[in-house]
This record gives C-alpha cells, structure tokens and sequence, in this order.
C-alpha cells in the first residue's frame, strides 16, 4: 500500500507541484490539494519511461550550473545580434564533440544547454553515446568549441553525475 502512496520520482513530482502552484491564482485548498495529485499522479503514469533514476553526486552544484547557463545564454544572445548586424560573415563549423560523459541523462542535460544557448545547436550523437554533432554559428577553430563546451558544461555535469 505505502509502495503505491510514493513518489518514484521525488524531485520530478517536487517541480510539478511548484509548477502547479505558479500556474494556479493564488495558493488555495484546491489548488494545493491539485497540485499533489498531479505531482503524485503524473511520475506514476510515466514510471515505465525512467528505467533509471538521476544519480545525481552533487546536485547542490544544480543551481550554479543553472546560473552559468542562463549568463552564457545572455551573452550569447548578444553576441549573436551582434555578428548578424556587422558585414562581417560568419565562419559556421560543425565539430566532432568528444563525450566524457557516461550517463544518459547528464549527456541530454548537455545537449540541451548546447542548443539553448544562441549559435550552437547539438545536432546529432553516436550511436555508441560517445561523439556529439554540434553545429557552430561562428568559430575559430573545433578546438575553440570543443575546449569552450568541456570547461563550461561538461565537466560541472561530470561531477554532479556518478
């Protein structure tokens, strides 16, 4: 009985019911009562899409990581404006990304961050999970991107990930 009453997936159920409570006018009886029926309800009908959960080492370094994304995507966002108003021409490359990271979840992670950041796009992974396509708007050089990426992400990811 206990076993149905839990949260497979705690920290999933845990941003559903604050997501609800954003979303909801106001903090009531209802929408409280609501927002822990979806936060239970909504991990239990897709248990059988986590095979595995996060296995997370470090998630205290979470916010951090957050907060070096959101600056890089501002930067980013301007540098960006700036190359496509200037004559100059971009000099777009596609690079090989050699992966260090192992666990699934923190390789989506990255490939996420990657295309959310403005002038890189994560196009395409092995199918051993080993090398990622990215696409660059503007760079000097594979190394460029490849050194960029591994000191700004990969390895924040690699440790907060067993």
């Amino acid at each position: 009985m206990l076993d149905r009453l839990s949260f497979p997936q705690p920290w999933l159920s845990l941003i559903l019911f604050l997501t609800w409570q954003f979303l909801s006018d106001g903090i009531s009886g209802g929408s409280l009562v609501l927002g822990l029926v979806l936060a239970w309800g909504i991990p239990q009908l897709t248990q059988g899409f986590w095979p595995e959960r996060p296995a997370f080492m470090k998630s205290w370094r979470m916010p951090t990581y957050l907060l070096v994304v959101l600056w890089d995507i501002v930067i980013a966002s301007f540098s960006v404006a700036k190359l496509i108003l200037s004559p100059r021409k971009p000099e777009p490359v596609f690079v090989c990304y050699p992966l260090q990271l192992e666990h699934p979840l923190a390789i989506s992670i990255l490939a996420s961050t990657i295309s959310l950041t403005p002038g890189t796009v994560s196009a395409d992974i092995s199918d051993d999970e080993k090398m990622l396509l990215i696409h660059a708007l503007d760079a000097r050089s594979d190394d460029e991107v490849i050194d960029a990426i591994h000191k700004r992400y990969e390895k924040p990811l690699m440790e907060m990930f067993k």
